[in-house]
């Protein structure tokens, strides 16, 4: 099923998670392991990261492609197909050629995944380029190429060509990020995603809810009527306080901060605790789904969701 449909046919609040494919060398139990604990809460849907390759130079000089976390494609089939729980590829337009992102399209339509978060990602989109190859510079040009394949067309003319079935989802930012600096270009950006085919969008995570409602609130002045699916990230390390502010520009309320600072060896009860009260605002609120960043450890989500079903 499509995520849109997942949200229209929603009378209560559902959970959705994202997940992230392992270190090269590493095996897929985790995954497995994560997605078995979190089944019996019944999730609409799993999103599951797509990371570029990194480009290094080998003893003879030659620059060299490698993905540090490959599988994307691998674990949305695994997940939906053994655990009938509906996925989400991320595409990303940087590290990525259009070439390698049609390929990937099919792929997933062959395994029957209707579902694509088309977001920028990390890297330079003309890092490591063959001969003959483009890429899309951003994740407009991503989203149309979505759109392109939906209607049938490749990027090499073919006669009798199939179209692909594909929900289309986009980031979206309440607070500023490195790629969207103000709010009228973040507006701006997002009707143009919706014009060429985006059909939901999902918030970078966020600790004061009040942002996610003002934003929300703001677009619908706009005319913006996509679902905007909120995401929520539970702090439950010491470093992630700081960090997490650095790498996604995003700002943690003084109260959380200072709670986590003073009590270390409690964070992750204070951080479940905030990602409870945040949680219950928005169901309160009537949101069809919350989206939870897990960065692969379940342990504090399980807590919450037992909380939450109590």
């Amino acid at each position: 099923m499509k995520v849109i449909d997942h949200i229209n046919n929603s009378n209560d609040t559902q959970f959705s998670y994202e997940i992230i494919p392992p270190l090269r060398g590493k095996g897929v139990k985790i995954i497995l392991d994560m997605v078995e604990s979190l089944n019996k809460f019944n999730p609409p849907f799993i999103d599951v990261t797509s990371h570029a390759s990194t480009v290094s130079l080998n003893k003879q000089g030659k620059k060299t492609k490698k993905k540090k976390r490959p599988g994307t494609i691998s674990i949305c089939g695994i997940i939906q197909n053994r655990f009938n729980i509906d996925t989400v590829a991320h595409l990303a337009c940087n590290g990525f050629t259009k070439e390698e992102t049609e390929d990937a399209l099919i792929e997933l339509s062959f395994l029957g995944i209707e579902n694509i978060l088309a977001i920028s990602g990390d890297g330079n989109p003309k890092e490591f380029l063959s001969d003959g190859k483009t890429v899309n510079s951003n994740s407009l040009e991503l989203v149309h190429q979505i759109s392109d394949l939906k209607n049938g067309k490749y990027l090499t003319d073919i006669s009798n060509s199939s179209s692909i079935k594909m929900c289309t989802g986009i980031g979206v930012y309440p607070e500023n990020h490195f790629y969207s600096n103000n709010f009228e270009k973040e507006i701006s950006l997002i009707k143009q995603k919706i014009d060429a085919g985006a059909d939901y969008a999902v918030t970078q995570m966020f600790f004061d809810n009040k942002k996610y409602f003002d934003f929300v609130e703001k677009c619908r002045g706009e005319g913006i009527k996509i679902p905007i699916i909120p995401g929520i990230k539970i702090i439950d390390k010491p470093k992630q306080v700081d960090n997490l502010e650095k790498i996604f520009h995003i700002s943690i309320p003084d109260e959380l901060k200072d709670n986590a600072k003073k009590d270390i060896k409690h964070i992750e009860e204070i951080g479940t605790e905030w990602a409870i009260n945040q949680s219950e605002e928005l169901i309160n609120a009537g949101v069809p789904i919350i989206h939870y960043y897990l960065m692969n450890d379940t342990s504090c989500m399980l807590n919450i969701l037992n909380y939450l079903h109590k």
